[in-house]
């Protein structure tokens, strides 16, 4: 007697839709490609545990915990629903085709070190098993290795880059969101959402995340607001943290929640109705385009989030300084701008970017603390922490990296302060001890008067601290060091 169960047909097998940086069910080009199938769909996202694979940070976290309920909640209201499962992803995957007799496993491609190779050998083994296995890119405007100069290599600077990049682009978008999926005749096991920890308890440290809107939703929410009220003054006030002019789509942009084509072609619809948008629209693509720059890095080095770009950044003297890398973590420098950005991402989980370059700056160029320091407290408490754009990031202020700044470029916190937050309305919002400080001496309290500082509060040393150090020495001490290391 044959005791082998009859094969279903293929029809009623259904593939696997593996979820993991693209939590959106508009454009999305592997969910597209599996309903063309006309089979039913399991979507799944893998809480990773794969080896060597680096994980998320804790904000990165509580952000992925209510962006797959929300996910969750979105695939219900199709007939569908959301598996979850944790462990090494390879694994999980070939156990859930196994499990269900999918006759195949879509995703969206990720460039990060480790899964591009993971994802590789998956596809190989999968296809071994004669099932298909097929990948797509749903995150990036284009590929990482197809932006190459004349002689086929890739760039190390940005503008020539972004300059080939967008004359390459052919932006196609992968339709809406379905009304509806074709679901399975049974459903594999799922673990639960609240049993992976994501969310902080004891204690809450997110409370002050509260204004943010993790989802699909919340993410094209965030891009309307942007368009109608941000966009128009983007070029002249994206450098002003106390001014609502950015974007905040980054988050949303890391998760997946939206793609940059959707971003992309939401703002040439812009301003196509309002030509005035025009110079704000050509300076947000080109931050589209860092991020896309960022990533070809990181497809070039993949070792960018732990070695310097430039070796000869290797020789460079870090100093060994756990007092002054505690101080900058906790806003507690006597810089007020540095700790008003510093405390912004404590609160928030974000940091505006104009305080990010200079807040970076401060760690490396002021203390002379390695960058790689700053790169993993930024990973652990940025919602937004993307490899590719942290490393870069960090390595193009420290000098070490691609297109890096001049290596004499030194932010000063006092003038930086006085440029781009000149009424003070950033630093009173998060350094509330100076808040009755007024004019030049709120960016330098130790310039205040012993009668300017009473009428304020102001104890320095005690109720707001000294500056750690002194901002000339520590120019000097910096240009000394960085000339020594390109020499």
């Amino acid at each position: 007697m044959n005791t082998n169960p009859t094969p279903r047909p293929t029809a009623a097998r259904p593939i696997l839709l593996w979820f993991r940086r693209d939590l959106r069910l508009a454009d999305n080009p592997a969910l597209r490609h599996a309903l063309e199938l006309g089979q039913p769909i399991v979507p799944v996202y893998v809480r990773d545990e794969t080896p060597d694979i680096r994980a998320p940070g804790a904000a990165s976290d509580w952000w992925l915990g209510k962006s797959l309920a929300a996910l969750a909640q979105d695939l219900e209201a199709r007939g569908s629903r959301l598996v979850l499962k944790r462990g090494p992803a390879a694994d999980v995957i070939r156990r859930l085709v196994a499990e269900t007799g999918a006759t195949g496993v879509l995703w969206n491609r990720l460039y990060d070190p480790g899964v591009v190779d993971r994802d590789a050998a998956l596809k190989r083994a999968l296809r071994a098993d004669g099932v298909t296995a097929a990948s797509f890119n749903a995150s990036l405007l284009t590929e990482p290795w197809t932006v190459t100069n004349k002689a086929g290599e890739a760039f190390k600077v940005f503008t020539p880059y972004w300059r080939t990049a967008q004359a390459a682009l052919q932006l196609e978008l992968q339709g809406a969101a379905p009304s509806a999926l074709p679901a399975p005749d049974a459903w594999p096991g799922s673990e639960a959402l609240d049993s992976w920890g994501l969310q902080p308890t004891a204690p809450d440290w997110s409370t002050g995340f509260a204004d943010w809107r993790p989802g699909e939703a919340g993410a094209r929410a965030r891009l309307d607001a942007f368009l109608e009220t941000g966009l128009a003054r983007y070029a002249d006030g994206r450098d002003f943290p106390a001014v609502p002019a950015v974007s905040r789509l980054s988050p949303h942009l890391h998760f997946g929640e939206i793609g940059p084509r959707q971003v992309w072609a939401a703002v040439a619809d812009a301003e196509a109705r309002r030509p005035a948008l025009s110079q704000s629209a050509d300076k947000f693509r080109a931050e589209l385009g860092w991020r896309e720059f960022s990533h070809a890095l990181l497809y070039q080095r993949p070792d960018l989030e732990m070695q310097n770009f430039k070796p000869a950044f290797d020789a460079f003297p870090w100093r060994d300084d756990p007092a002054g890398l505690e101080a900058w973590r906790r806003g507690q420098t006597g810089y007020p701008m540095v700790d008003a950005g510093m405390r912004e991402l404590w609160t928030t989980g974000v940091m505006h970017n104009r305080v990010r370059m200079l807040a970076a700056s401060f760690l490396v160029k002021h203390l002379l603390i390695d960058w790689r320091a700053g790169e993993a407290w930024f990973w652990d408490t940025l919602l937004d922490a993307d490899r590719a754009a942290n490393a870069a990031s960090w390595q193009w202020v420290a000098g070490c990296g691609a297109d890096a700044a001049p290596y004499f470029r030194i932010f000063s916190p006092m003038g930086q302060g006085e440029k781009f937050d000149p009424d003070g309305a950033y630093v009173r919002r998060w350094v509330p001890e100076l808040a009755r400080l007024r004019g030049p001496a709120l960016h330098a309290p130790w310039t205040a008067s012993p009668m300017e500082l009473r009428a304020a509060g102001v104890v320095l040393g005690k109720t707001y601290p000294a500056p750690i150090v002194e901002h000339g020495y520590a120019r000097e001490r910096a240009l000394a060091a960085l000339g020594a290391t390109r020499a």
